[in-house]
């Protein structure tokens, strides 16, 4: 498929690997650049493709926003500080709210989808920040 943009009929037609590779997966959100059909101050939305056994090195702490992660494919565990939630069949997903300190390994290859609101700037996991301090220009983007 082709990426197409038609600003005046207000389209955009990508492809979430693709188009998420430049951005850590985030494929809408508030950091993209103003004018951008991607750009969103409400929501943010992010494609991940996981190899087995890729885990976050830290935990998310103090996140200030709720979160959906859906499972497209494979096997993914969701580390919450009270509960571990594994999503094993597709379509299986998971929320939770501002506060939830969480993390996540794949234990088979996935792909998983993130919605998460709202979308916050300046906001980024800590052990992100190499990610910020390498992208001169942008804005930090979500972890």
């Amino acid at each position: 498929m082709e990426r197409c943009l038609d600003k005046e009929q207000g389209v955009y037609v990508g492809n979430a690997h693709t188009d998420g590779s430049g951005d850590r997966g985030w494929l809408l959100g508030h950091f993209k650049s103003p004018g951008d059909l991607r750009h969103s101050t409400d929501v943010e939305i992010k494609w991940s493709t996981h190899p087995v056994g890729d885990e976050r090195a830290t935990w998310v702490t103090g996140e200030q926003r709720t979160a959906l992660l859906v499972l497209v494919s494979g096997r993914f565990r969701v580390e919450l500080r009270h509960r571990s939630v594994l999503l094993s069949e597709q379509g299986d997903y998971v929320i939770w709210g501002p506060g939830v300190d969480h993390s996540y390994r794949a234990e088979e290859e996935s792909v998983v989808m993130t919605v998460r609101w709202p979308s916050v700037p300046g906001y980024a996991n800590p052990a992100d920040a190499t990610f910020a301090e390498a992208t001169p220009g942008q804005e930090t983007l979500p972890g």
